[in-house]
């Protein structure tokens, strides 16, 4: 049983019992009890006392005690979890797709749905046939956090129904490792699962064409022939499927306002609606870097269709990714993850440099006077800056020379575009993820501050 696993069966006590997810310091303790640690060594860790950390495990043993309807405390933690989590998995292995409700002392955990197209129970020894040959391989113990997102998938797709759902945010959020790890935790719950790249597919007839070969060998009732869209949609009402297309901004126009298909790839348009308008069991997953125009246009209260954006990891789960490179200075590791906006990968690079540049002290990077942008933070840059429109480059490079947040009125009187130009180039970047927005009196834009150091370098190299 993962850590991750662990924090997610918590969560789910915690939130039965008490209406509330767990929070950071719970989360800690829970880590660490599961890790073997002392109460000491947990409040050494997270920067509080020990008799802080003892009254969080204190509450957080007696909720889980009253859930479960049995004494638990931190010397039996860790087996009561992993008896009740292989308990858990044999009750879902005998009543696989069935109404039914698990449940664990008097609190009701989980409940499985059983599908509309469904008139008897399913036969549970039928395999899953599942082609994730080109998903990544995801270790759990690198999987930093995420609990609530985790979760929030889960609602979405099995509570909600959700027919099409994007998963969306800046490169090296994490968009593609989070949705690798749900379909880890939750393979068992679908009859077909495929993860499919759309930088490496040609056009969506090929698309059509490879997944309804790939199914049929599975499946001989699956028949190519020219009908493949109906064909496909059969599918998704018949079987309970996910299917993940990723990179789904390789689609869209480059230099042009954000979530435009190219001309050879409309059709794409017209396939995600039906998606999301066509009565069936199953679910699309896109994973992209841009908001695509249907996600914003579609009704959410008619259809089916949800959006997760992705914002930075938050501290514990950042400091989790800069324990694993063994620097110095612990005191610094919250400014670290702050400087590089939790994001997982830009941790990695950065982390990764410390120790080749700077003997593993992170104090000695804190030091520098700017924000210190690696080779490889620089290269996914360029490639989010060649996509903008010309537009989106002026009014980046305009904000970039400000100090302080700016508003709409700022930009009219210090770029000569149209006021219409620039509310629609400010909507473009809020779809890519480089801009912020506050709210105030009068609403203010500002650019993260690793892009904002970035448009600085490109300046003076140009």
């Amino acid at each position: 049983m993962t850590i991750t696993e662990v924090l997610q069966f918590a969560d789910r006590l915690v939130f039965a019992h008490r209406g509330k997810h767990l929070d950071d310091i719970q989360e800690t303790v829970i880590k660490g009890v599961w890790q073997g640690k002392t109460y000491e060594n947990i409040a050494q860790e997270c920067n509080r006392s020990e008799s802080r950390i003892r009254d969080v495990g204190y509450q957080l043993w007696k909720t889980f005690s009253e859930s479960l309807g049995e004494d638990i405390n931190k010397s039996n933690f860790c087996s009561t979890i992993e008896r009740l989590h292989i308990q858990e998995k044999s009750s879902i292995s005998s009543i696989y797709r069935t109404n039914c409700n698990f449940n664990f002392g008097s609190q009701t955990l989980y409940q499985y749905q059983k599908y509309p197209q469904d008139s008897q129970i399913e036969d549970i020894t039928k395999t899953t046939f599942q082609d994730l040959s080109i998903a990544p391989t995801i270790n759990p113990t690198y999987f930093y956090g995420r609990t609530k997102e985790l979760e929030t998938l889960s609602d979405y797709i099995f509570h909600q129904k959700t027919r099409l759902m994007a998963v969306l945010g800046i490169s090296g959020i994490g968009k593609t490792t989070l949705v690798k790890r749900f379909i880890d935790l939750n393979l068992q719950n679908f009859d077909v699962v495929i993860w499919r790249n759309l930088k490496l597919v040609k056009s969506l007839n090929s698309l059509m064409t490879d997944l309804l070969k790939k199914i049929s060998i599975q499946n001989q009732n699956i028949l190519i022939s020219d009908e493949q869209f109906t064909e496909f949609f059969d599918l998704l009402s018949r079987q309970k499927c996910l299917i993940v297309l990723d990179d789904v901004q390789n689609i869209f126009i480059s230099g042009k306002i954000a979530g435009q298909y190219q001309k050879q790839h409309t059709e794409y348009q017209n396939l995600f609606q039906a998606i999301a308008q066509t009565e069936h069991q199953s679910c699309v997953i896109l994973i992209s870097q841009e908001k695509s125009q249907e996600m914003t246009a579609l009704d959410r209260e008619v259809y089916p269709i949800q959006n997760l954006e992705l914002e930075g990891l938050d501290n514990l789960a950042g400091i989790e990714i800069i324990q694993e490179y063994k620097l110095q200075d612990r005191e610094y590791w919250l400014n670290l993850n702050d400087m590089y906006l939790g994001n997982p990968l830009y941790l990695q690079y950065i982390s990764t440099l410390i120790k080749d540049i700077f003997q593993d002290s992170v104090s000695q990077l804190i030091a520098e006077e700017n924000l210190i942008i690696t080779e490889e933070m620089k290269q996914l840059f360029d490639t989010s800056y060649q996509r903008m429109s010309n537009v989106e480059k002026q009014i980046v490079l305009q904000i970039s020379k400000f100090d302080d947040n700016v508003s709409i009125e700022d930009l009219k009187k210090s770029c000569s575009l149209s006021s219409i130009d620039i509310i629609n180039g400010l909507q473009s970047l809020k779809r890519r993820y480089l801009l912020n927005q506050t709210k105030t009196n009068n609403t203010l834009f500002s650019l993260p501050s690793l892009f904002k150091e970035y448009i600085k370098i490109f300046q003076m190299s140009n």
